[in-house]
This record gives C-alpha cells, structure tokens and sequence, in this order.
C-alpha cells in the first residue's frame, strides 16, 4: 500500500512540476525561461489556459491526499 501511494506522490509531483512549468508567466523569471516558449504557443486560448487550470488543481489535489496518506500510514 505504502508503495502504490509513494509511487503515485513521486508521479504527481513530477507532473505538478511539469505543469507549474506550463503555465503563462506574469512577468520575468523561472515560468518565463523554461515553460515561456512553449506555452505562448497554446496560450491564445483560454479553453487551454482554463484545462491546465483544472489539471494543476486535480494534480495538486492527488499529491495533497498522498502526502496525508503516507503520514497517516507511516504513524507509529
């Protein structure tokens, strides 16, 4: 059970990375350098802003629930 939930933590963290990444930025920095180029090019639509909207609360929402599971399941 343990397994199944840290390998589920260590992908929704990887894709909560990824899609952070993606998001437009509002000015300078980290989201501008990395996911800038790549976003600007879906970013005319707000259809697609508003998915990767849904897709990173959904993905911030599994890794909350499996960092609570892992620390009900490790407490003494």
């Amino acid at each position: 059970m343990e397994i199944g939930i840290s390998i589920a933590l260590i992908l929704a963290s990887g894709l909560m990375i990824l899609l952070v990444l993606l998001h437009k930025g509002k000015g300078g920095g980290l989201s501008d350098m990395f996911g800038g180029g790549f976003s600007s090019n879906f970013g005319g639509s707000s259809v697609v802003e508003r998915n990767l909207d849904r897709l990173t609360v959904i993905t911030g929402t599994i890794w909350f629930v499996c960092i609570i599971a892992l620390g009900l399941l490790m407490k003494p």
